[in-house]
């Protein structure tokens, strides 16, 4: 099985043939664009971690300051933090609110699996363009997938637009400050820092646009029909 197994290998290896011709063309340099926007995405969402903050202002003591700290899958409940009561007694555990992870893992998948195949397809593109252009059957099955993907782009984008929007309200130091132990001692600090998450929401938008203006538009021409030789000269009698 080895011997069948590296027998393949090198077959496949005797066929790629690197061309970088198709990087001048549209098809494999929106492809690039749609390799470095599927990176920006995901790793913009993926590696977030991030704190809210407020103060606890007790009569004679000085401000205590209390960051909420949560991150990517955004379980919000899974990290306890305390407010200080300004009687003494020991704090207990108080937890964010909301259960966003399933918005924020569905869009970072499609994000590595839409990587995945941008690599491919450059790969397919590049080295073997001979193989990808010897039937119509590849270019269909490309855009076909391609399609799938601007789907679930604009499913997942929207999804995780909805389920920042409701991070935002959770980890929002005015709401936060509404908690029962902060019994009106509390005082509203910073914002968190979410330019990475907006940024990803505008990215994705930006290319789910791109993917139904010009990428699949793209993808229809290597089977389009054309007419008869010397049907574009033909014109029209008076």
């Amino acid at each position: 099985m080895l011997l069948v197994f590296m027998d393949s290998v090198q077959k496949l290896a005797s066929g790629f043939t690197l061309d970088l011709g198709p990087l001048k063309e549209p098809l494999g340099f929106i492809r690039v664009l749609e390799w470095v926007f599927t990176i920006f995405a995901f790793a913009t969402t993926g590696g977030y971690s991030g704190s809210s903050h407020f103060t606890v202002n007790c009569n004679a003591a000085e401000p205590k300051d209390v960051n909420p700290v949560f991150a990517y899958p955004f379980r919000l409940p899974k990290t306890p933090y305390q407010i200080p009561p300004c009687n003494g007694s020991k704090p207990d555990d108080t937890y964010l609110q909301g259960d966003f992870s399933s918005s924020a893992e569905f869009f970072v998948c499609v994000g590595v699996f839409g990587f995945l195949y941008c690599t491919a397809t450059l790969v397919l593109y590049l080295g073997f363009q001979h193989v990808y252009r010897q039937t119509s059957r590849g270019p269909i099955i490309d855009l076909v997938v391609t399609a799938a993907f601007a789907f679930l782009w604009l499913v997942s984008s929207s999804a995780w637009g909805k389920g920042l929007t409701d991070v935002k309200w959770a980890t929002n130091p005015d709401h936060l400050v509404m908690n029962d132990q902060c019994n009106g001692t509390c005082k509203p600090g910073e914002f968190p820092s979410m330019g990475r998450l907006n940024a990803s929401v505008v990215t994705a938008g930006s290319f789910t646009r791109r993917l139904l203006s010009t990428r699949i538009p793209t993808h229809q021409q290597p089977w389009r029909k054309k007419g008869p030789p010397g049907l574009s000269h033909i014109t029209e009698g008076p």
